[in-house]
């Protein structure tokens, strides 16, 4: 495995912009706001040569209640797995109390650790490190995160911390490979998403708090169940567009839509006791307009009575009608009632939007679907559908060829969606199917033969009258 690099220190020091120069990319969220990173964030970086396991963590506040001590948790968490640990301080603030707590609880850990003084610009470098230097912290290194100076002498003094190197270090469990299902929770504020992916995981991997918004980036987690690999995507809770205000919440919101994107399947999390809202279905939507995989997941069923539940299924029924490809599970993500068998849903739902799907079995089950209801006349004349073929995975495309498909009605186009699930089992995902109107080789001939034929009529006319003359 790889060295594993924490990233530990007061809030609003700079911790995801520098994780986010060290792994080169934009994973964190950043914002000027303290107590944004809430969630252990995990990264692949190059330090001194050698890959790193990145960790960010939520700024330790010194709080022993409510959020921020949950959020401590999480940090505890990061040091005590960790081969070192980046404390990171703020040249413009100076040395603080919090600042020797921190270091006096590394102390007591015994995790080798690196004194990273930040935001060194606009500062006398060497006044600034010279305080700093002053706790005795040892290691000390002047960097620029959000400028990315002093990276590369941020590697020589973090070099030597870190564990030597061991034959054949296997690559991060956080990185995906080809055969990893990637898998996004996303659903409204406090429905239960967080908590779901800990109950998956086996552990308190995320931060839940009974309150609303508590996840504010989306935080991937990778797994492992039954030899299948999963990269579960903690997401922020969406609201209303009228409802989102803030930056911060906004950019939240961003990261969501593009976790969706990046998903492979999408965990639709509900809360049963609230019943459905229309955000439910406008994500819902989103999901099926970018293609995506889809599982419900109704969660908080527990403590509901018989009566209240047949109300929920009926509702769920009613107004998540043009959801009939999805599988649902009722859940209880807290008390671990039918998290089994989401796994299975997902999987499911995965395998059906990668099948390889062949011309010639596609192209029978078109012909058996218009010979058992053949397609409406439309503006005096027949719509012909000819034979049909794959045009890509996630989702399954399948490309219809024919005659007039402009004029095919909606319901018609459902009805073959419908028969291509039922006949190649393809529940849980989303069918794209695209008509394409051939070119008639034949078109036009006709018009031309009569042109031809008025041509010679014309000719043999004119040889008629040039012979009456001469006569």
């Amino acid at each position: 495995m790889h060295p594993v690099l924490a990233l530990v220190g007061r809030p609003n020091v700079g911790k995801s912009t520098l994780f986010n120069a060290l792994t080169r990319s934009r994973r964190a969220l950043v914002a000027d706001e303290p107590g944004l990173t809430r969630d252990r964030q995990y990264g692949l970086a190059r330090i001194d040569g050698r890959d790193v396991t990145l960790v960010d963590t939520g700024g330790l506040s010194g709080e022993d209640a409510g959020i921020d001590a949950r959020m401590a948790e999480q940090t505890s968490a990061a040091i005590a797995e960790a081969d070192a640990v980046l404390l990171l301080v703020d040249a413009h603030a100076g040395l603080l109390a919090s600042d020797e707590l921190v270091i006096d609880r590394l102390r007591r850990a015994g995790t080798p650790f690196c004194l990273v003084v930040n935001k060194i610009d606009g500062v006398d470098e060497d006044r600034a490190l010279a305080e700093f230097a002053a706790v005795g912290a040892g290691a000390v290194a002047a960097v620029s995160a959000a400028r990315r100076r002093g990276l590369r002498r941020l590697d020589a003094v973090i070099g030597p911390l870190l564990p030597p190197a061991s034959e054949g270090e296997q690559v991060l469990p956080a990185v995906a490979s080809d055969g990893d299902i990637r898998v996004a929770v996303v659903g409204r504020p406090n429905v239960g998403k967080s908590t779901l992916i800990n109950r998956l995981v086996g552990e308190e991997r995320l931060l839940a708090f009974d309150t609303p918004g508590t996840t504010r980036d989306a935080v991937e987690v990778p797994f492992e169940r039954d030899g299948q690999r999963f990269i579960l995507v903690d997401t922020a809770g969406l609201r209303r567009r009228g409802r989102v205000h803030g930056t911060v919440e906004k950019f939240s919101a961003v990261r969501t839509l593009e976790a969706i994107r990046g998903a492979h399947v999408v965990i639709l999390v509900l809360d049963a006791h609230q019943g459905l809202v229309e955000q439910d279905q406008h994500l819902a939507g989103h999901v099926i307009d970018v293609g995506r995989g889809l599982v419900l997941a109704v969660n908080k069923w527990d403590g509901l009575d018989r009566e209240h539940k047949a109300d929920v299924r009926a509702e769920y029924d009613r107004r998540f009608g043009f959801l009939d490809f999805a599988s649902t599970r009722y859940l209880s993500a807290l008390h671990g009632t039918g998290v089994g068998h989401l796994l299975k849903a997902v999987r499911a739902a995965h395998d059906a939007a990668g099948r390889q799907l062949g011309t010639p079995e596609l192209t029978q089950v078109l012909e058996d679907a218009v010979l058992a209801h053949p397609p409406p006349r439309a503006g005096g004349g027949r719509i012909k559908l000819r034979y049909a073929h794959q045009g890509g995975t996630y989702p399954p495309r399948i490309i219809v060829h024919g005659s007039r498909v402009d004029r095919l009605p909606a319901s018609y186009r459902r009805y073959i969606v419908n028969t291509f699930r039922r006949a190649f089992g393809l529940q849980g995902t989303p069918i794209h199917v695209e008509y394409r109107a051939g070119r008639n080789p034949y078109a036009g001939v006709a018009h031309k033969e009569s042109r031809r034929q008025a041509d010679r009529h014309a000719g043999a006319r004119d040889r008629r009258r040039r012979h009456t003359r001469r006569r």
